[in-house]
């Protein structure tokens, strides 16, 4: 921490001598973080003065108000790849607005040497929690003195909505990030959880989710890399320690960023993520630092070996060509670890004086190094075959913006035409009781698959898999992987029955029924047999004949999404 805190020192003395262009973060207390509109003007500054920097809008959140990019371009002549930073997604964890503040300053006054690389920064992703500051609402973090709220003007929270879009600023975080197509993705974060003595930690995109090809070099090779530079340093760094409420020297499993956080969804187009999550508890002028640092460091890998990673990500298209196997569903591999040497400090319990209980805590005066277990390999539950084309009908308008929204190519039916294709029957699912996020959202979806010739109408369209979003498209329309749109409710409307029966009419073609149909009598009396309580339920007896018969709608439950094989 002295290293840390002597670095910090010598930059301030050596760099940032000119007052005019110095952050609010630095001329304040170290405990102090700007305001929304100081922000804002300071990027305006930095684009009137230098060439290289600029700033640009793309949508608006949700309360109308500009979501701009600050963007450092050495290369305004050529063609130069990405990195794109997400600030602010929670404004009360401000440690990355701040620190890019001051990196694109570095940048453009040349303290900083980048030549072949763009750097593409979220001024703040969360403009309205940011202008919703307060002291309070971050009751476990150590500073800063006043800072945003963690939720939206909606009270949406933003790192839930890569997927389902509810909020304008998804809306335009996915135009950006369309529109720029980066490399490589820093999401910046505040931890929150158990008390360690580390000053870093990072979730880096699931292996698994990125897939062979790229999953084994930023696994092995970039995030190895970028994380022994930054403990040169004198930052410990440790990956994100997702452990509420028990001390994690019993271990602790990798974050699983399905698609409905940033870099779930980042990675959904091979491009390779960190979120960074410098911890709550440590002072916040370093953690600024320490984030300032993770960028740079990244920076400079990212520039250094652009061209590999470019390649590496053209390369891992392969991996997911018709027929080939696709992995929806994950969970931990409880019996696959690696021992790493984890420095924690001592928890222990003692009597709550709010309750009388036994409370856990950590003495910071007996920090340890042990080894402890970290579960960082995950194992798919289920898997699907990709198919060669989706098909959606022309009135998914819904789906078909989105998909639009995320450039996925869409190719318009010019004439009616019969496709002999799969289609998918809900045939069971759980809804959460309470709402999240906006929805009740579905879990443990299962299906039931039909191949047949279908009738599709001129005006629908047809979806390649062969296609730079076939992960995307995967993972949205397949509606028993975790973050489909099935499961965000965009197609709950299937699941409701429209016709109805009146019982005492019911009753005479439910007995014609079963005496003109041997197969559904035979069928039935197996159903009473197997099911004691359906034997004695007139009401469920009626129902099944119901449901069993020409009457009931063939609808409900079907997936209006096509896939051909």
């Amino acid at each position: 921490m002295k290293l840390l805190s002597s670095l910090f020192l010598f930059i301030s003395c050596s760099f940032f001598s000119q007052t005019k262009l110095q952050t609010p973060f630095e001329k304040g207390n170290g405990n102090q973080t700007t305001t929304y509109a100081e922000m804002v003007k300071y990027y305006d500054d930095l684009a009137q003065n230098f060439k290289t920097i600029s700033v640009e809008s793309f949508g608006t959140d949700d309360n109308g108000e500009s979501m701009k990019v600050v963007i450092f371009n050495p290369s305004k002549n050529k063609e130069v790849p990405v990195i794109l930073i997400n600030n602010g997604i929670h404004p009360g964890e401000p440690d990355g607005i701040d620190a890019t503040m001051m990196l694109m300053r570095d940048c453009a006054t040349g303290k900083i040497s980048v030549k072949d690389l763009k750097i593409v920064a979220m001024q703040a992703y969360n403009i309205s929690g940011m202008l919703r500051r307060g002291k309070f609402s971050r009751a476990n973090q150590n500073g800063p003195e006043e800072y945003g709220f963690r939720g939206n003007t909606r009270n949406y929270d933003l790192n839930r909505d890569f997927i389902k879009n509810d909020t304008e600023n998804a809306k335009a975080f996915q135009s950006i990030f369309q529109h720029f197509k980066p490399i490589y993705f820093i999401d910046n974060h505040v931890s929150n959880g158990a008390d360690y003595q580390y000053l870093f930690t990072y979730i880096s995109t699931n292996k698994e989710r990125l897939g062979k090809t790229l999953g084994n070099y930023f696994n092995e090779k970039m995030q190895p890399e970028i994380v022994q530079t930054l403990e040169k340093k004198g930052i410990l760094t440790t990956p994100y320690v997702n452990i509420h409420g028990d001390s994690p020297d019993e271990g602790f499993p990798t974050f699983m960023d399905s698609p409905r956080y940033a870099t779930g969804y980042t990675t959904l187009f091979n491009t390779m993520g960190t979120v960074a999550e410098t911890h709550m508890l440590k002072p916040y002028r370093d953690r600024v630092r320490a984030t300032y640092e993770n960028m740079l460091i990244s920076i400079n890998y990212t520039e250094k070996n652009a061209k590999e990673i470019q390649k590496l990500m053209v390369e891992s298209l392969k991996d997911y060509q018709p027929k080939m196997k696709y992995p929806i569903q994950w969970k931990v591999d409880s019996t696959n670890y690696q021992m790493i040497d984890f420095k924690g400090f001592e928890a222990g319990k003692k009597t709550s004086e709010v309750s009388g209980q036994p409370r856990l805590f950590y003495d910071r005066n007996k920090p340890f190094t042990r080894k402890v277990k970290f579960y960082n390999q995950y194992i798919s539950t289920k898997e699907i075959a990709i198919p060669t084309y989706y098909v959606i009908p022309k009135s998914e308008k819904k789906v078909l913006d989105y998909l639009k929204r995320n450039n996925i190519m869409v190719k318009e039916m010019k004439q009616d035409s019969i496709i002999f294709s799969q289609q998918y029957k809900i045939s069971d699912f759980k809804t959460v009781k309470n709402p999240y996020e906006g929805h009740y959202i579905h879990y443990d979806t299962q299906v039931k698959a039909e191949t047949k010739n279908v009738n599709f109408r001129k005006g629908d369209f047809l979806v390649s898999t062969q296609q730079n979003g076939v992960k995307y498209l995967l993972e949205t329309l397949e509606p028993e992987a975790a973050d489909s749109f099935f499961n965000w409710n965009f197609f709950d409307a299937t699941l409701g029955q429209k016709e109805y029966y009146s019982d005492y009419v019911f009753e005479d073609t439910a007995a014609d029924l079963l005496k003109n149909n041997s197969v559904l009598r035979t069928a039935f009396e197996m159903e009473k047999i197997v099911n004691p309580d359906f034997a004695k339920d007139g009401k469920a007896q009626l129902d099944w004949v119901y449901k069993h018969s020409p009457y009931y709608e063939g609808s409900v439950g079907l997936y209006p999404i096509y896939r051909v094989l």
